[in-house]
């Protein structure tokens, strides 16, 4: 089972749908679900969808950061990805200028999530927060020509 932590991303359905299309169970909970009620659910992995908040905003939405001590894989998802960077302290600041659209990423190391894909390709991006440094055990394997963080790879 994979458990989706929704932070208020319109794609947080998709996400499941496409999993679900792979023959893999998955629920779609809130982002506060008390982290006893992760353990009893016993996932393979989680997901922490995307939102349309800062990570800064005054009430953003958190997950508890033990979640990360469980010892499964997790994947963040913008807004998910820049809280793990976040809470593991890496370092994340909001952009002057907000990116929204389609955007250019380069592939800058092997990533099971790019393979098979070109090492220069156009995405979409929607977001207003950047992660400047990765957190300590993380490596950048994909950003934008501006150096936005597209993905994250845990090192360790």
């Amino acid at each position: 089972m994979i458990l989706i932590l929704d932070f208020g991303s319109q794609y947080t359905q998709l996400i499941a749908r496409r999993i679900r299309e792979l023959k893999v169970y998955c629920e779609i909970h809130p982002f506060d679900v008390p982290l006893e009620t992760i353990e009893r659910m016993n996932p393979e992995g989680i997901i922490l969808s995307g939102g349309p908040s800062s990570v800064y905003e005054e009430g953003a939405p958190h997950v508890d950061k033990r979640i990360f001590e469980l010892n499964l894989p997790i994947l963040g998802i913008c807004y998910g990805m820049q809280l793990t960077a976040l809470l593991l302290d890496g370092r994340v600041e909001a952009v002057l200028e907000r990116e929204y659209g389609r955007a250019e990423i380069d592939v800058i190391r092997d990533s099971p999530l790019f393979t098979g894909t070109p090492r220069h390709q156009r995405v979409w991006a929607s977001h207003g927060d950047s992660i400047l440094a990765a957190p300590p055990g993380f490596e950048v394997t994909a950003s934008t020509k501006a150096g936005t963080v597209i993905e994250l790879a845990m090192t360790r």
